[in-house]
């Protein structure tokens, strides 16, 4: 039997596909897979390029966060 997810975790495969397509927009990495070359696994980003793809990286794990989380009452202050 496959192991449930809780409502924040992403698949193994759901992880990998976000972590290329932030790679691909932000980068301009076309894979993440390692092709034995030094030509191909070795890229030159910018700096902001990086930081774009962190925040990337970090909004997508907000969001994860934030949908699935649950509502809280609100709180009334004492007189």
């Amino acid at each position: 039997m496959a192991k449930k997810l809780s409502p924040t975790e992403l698949s193994p495969d759901q992880i990998e596909l976000l972590f290329e397509s932030i790679a691909l927009d932000h980068l301009f990495i076309d894979t993440l897979q390692t092709r034995h070359s030094d030509r191909l696994d070795f890229h030159e980003v910018s700096v902001w390029g990086v930081k774009r793809a962190l925040q990337a990286a970090f909004e997508a794990g907000r969001n994860a966060a934030s949908t699935h989380q649950k509502p809280q009452a609100p709180r009334h202050s004492q007189p």
